[in-house]
């Protein structure tokens, strides 16, 4: 467990869990995959300044999760664990135990992981329940668990763009996607169009997840050469940034619009999108087509399309509103 030393000392026997949450930019997959060896391991489980020089994992009910943290100082501080639940790319439940340098137990961290999909990509939800073996050493390193384990999900955010074959080395790179998806909403052309053309309809489903999302800038200006933005910091501290530009508006037939995604300063992908409504009956069928250019290690195997159909069906959840 990604822990920092603290100078509090409550000699508690059963704190308060923690929990927290983070969006990663990547599928489910690719995140879920960061937890199944020591090869990743090592790379992301610790805080900053720490270091990973051993590890043993074996992703499978009863396999070992098992983790030396090295200080800056040299000291080491063993997670003795394995695994109790692995559902594929949804939950991790990992058995922790942290002891002392030597073998002595100085708490469990039972630790919950549940992936779900988001906005830009993956949200991981972390819940760790404390049991106090020694509370005396025990307390002030849980105390600087959340600190903790906010520095190490930013090394893993650093991870699983590794992962996708970039780095923050300065490395250019840029990979292409195409996607087509399909909708059939059980509403008229006229009320889908509003969904994607007015401002207070679209804040409906077009946004973060309600309670781990806060936004911090939305306009919208749908005409040939209008501009739209979506800014909102997620419950990890990141920052995502949607900037669009219309080119073509055909009210209730057609879209045409280009848009670049930022998380926090950085430019991750350029796409051209067109979306096309057609009655079919008292129903409307929706088409969208992308083309997006991934940039400098966001080749998120498919995350891009994934997450469009996440929030297409967000659009028809409003619909019967």
């Amino acid at each position: 467990m990604p822990t920092l030393a603290a100078n509090k000392n409550a000699p508690m026997q059963h704190p308060t869990p923690l929990k927290i949450s983070r969006v990663l930019h990547a599928r489910r997959e690719t995140v879920f995959k960061a937890w199944s060896s020591a090869d990743h391991v090592k790379r992301w489980f610790c805080p900053d300044a720490y270091t990973v020089p051993d590890a043993k994992v074996e992703m499978r009910v009863g396999g070992p999760f098992e983790v030396c943290m090295r200080a800056p100082t040299g000291e080491e501080h063993w997670t003795r664990g394995a695994f109790v639940e692995v559902t594929p790319h949804s939950r991790l439940v990992i058995d922790m135990r942290v002891v002392d340098n030597a073998g002595k137990p100085l708490f469990r961290a039972y630790t919950e992981v549940d992936f779900s999909d988001a906005l830009g990509g993956t949200q991981m939800d972390v819940v760790q329940t404390y049991t106090f073996t020694d509370p005396s050493m025990a307390a002030p390193m849980v105390a600087g668990a959340p600190e903790g384990w906010r520095m190490t999900l930013d090394k893993l955010d650093k991870e699983v763009v590794r992962m996708q074959g970039g780095a923050e080395t300065g490395i250019r790179s840029i990979v292409h996607a195409t996607f087509h998806l399909e909708r059939t909403y059980d509403a008229p052309v006229a009320r889908v169009w509003r969904a994607l053309t007015d401002e207070s309809a679209k804040q409906k489903w077009f946004g973060g997840t309600p309670g781990r999302w806060e936004l911090l800038e939305r306009h919208m200006d749908v005409r040939v050469g209008g501009t739209e933005r979506l800014k909102g910091r997620w419950e990890g501290g990141v920052v995502s940034t949607f900037d669009a530009l219309y080119y073509d508006v055909i009210p209730n037939e057609r879209l045409v619009y280009s848009y670049e995604m930022h998380m926090g300063d950085k430019k991750i992908s350029v796409s051209l999108a067109t979306m096309q409504l057609k009655a079919k009956g008292a129903k409307t069928v929706l088409m969208v087509a992308e083309q997006g250019a991934f940039l400098d290690g966001y080749d998120d195997a498919g995350s891009h399309e994934h997450g469009t159909g996440y929030l297409l069906d967000a659009l028809g959840a409003s619909l019967k509103d």
